[in-house]
């Protein structure tokens, strides 16, 4: 089973991309990010026609969230109960495999713009939020997996420029805390429990040529439930969308389960 998470920065100028790389990586959940598109406007019938399924949480021009499944989704939840919240950034659902069901989370994390700021201090607040939503969902669903764009470079080797960047936003000892806390809830970055290459990113600037100098920072991430940790068999990044004309700047991060 593979479930794999892309923040594509557009779905309407991305969906050929998208539905050429599922169809070269036939993954079973793909969760995407930055659909800025309304659920009116979402293409069901294309990714059906591709052989999936998907529910999405939309809204126009900015954020938005989907999970592209194999299989029906059920029991769908969008954005973080009890968090009043107007941007749309999260979705839940579970799918049943042979092994049982998992429950999938995906988020477009806010990006916080700058510590110190009032939309700082609204990431802090979607985190805090965040944590004690997902610790309620793992009581619940023991098999359980979160993925996004975090806009968090958890650890130094996760940024191409860990001193000239230290303290700027994706950085700060704040962000890190709150993906730290993440793992202490039982959850483990599925791309660190394999050895990767030095500078590994998901994220590279368009400007100044930031993916071909791979100036880049790893603020894509899969989490793992326990119950699931020791099925995990890979976790890549996979650059080459990245190498496309008119790419989103993300790249997707591919996790597989057995």
């Amino acid at each position: 089973m593979k479930i794999a998470t892309w923040n594509v920065n557009s779905l309407s100028v991305r969906l050929p991309q998208v539905l050429d790389w599922l169809q070269a990586n036939p993954v079973d959940a793909l969760g995407l990010q930055e659909l800025k598109l309304t659920d009116d406007k979402f293409p069901h019938m294309a990714f059906e026609e591709a052989g999936y399924k998907a529910v999405s949480h939309g809204q126009k021009t900015y954020n938005g969230v989907a999970w592209i499944t194999r299989d029906t989704a059920r029991d769908v939840v969008r954005n973080i109960p009890g968090l009043e919240d107007e941007q749309a950034r999260i979705i839940a659902s579970t799918i049943d495999t042979p092994s049982g069901e998992v429950r999938l989370i995906n988020g477009y994390f806010v990006n916080g713009q700058e510590p110190g700021s009032d939309k700082f201090a609204y990431k802090m607040r979607w985190l805090d939020a965040l944590h004690e939503w997902v610790k309620s969902e793992m009581a619940r669903h023991p098999r359980l997996v979160l993925v996004g764009d975090f806009n968090v470079a958890p650890e130094d080797r996760d940024s191409y420029d860990p001193v000239g960047l230290k303290d700027t936003i994706h950085h700060t000892v704040q962000e890190r805390a709150h993906f730290q806390g993440l793992l202490q809830l039982g959850l483990s970055d599925a791309f660190r429990m394999f050895e990767q290459p030095e500078k590994s990113f998901s994220w590279w600037d368009y400007r100044m040529l930031g993916f071909q100098k791979n100036r880049g920072l790893r603020i894509d991430h899969i989490l793992v439930s326990d119950a699931l940790k020791g099925s995990v068999s890979a976790c890549v990044v996979d650059r080459q969308p990245r190498k496309n004309k008119q790419p989103s700047d993300h790249a997707p991060v591919v996790m597989t389960l057995g």
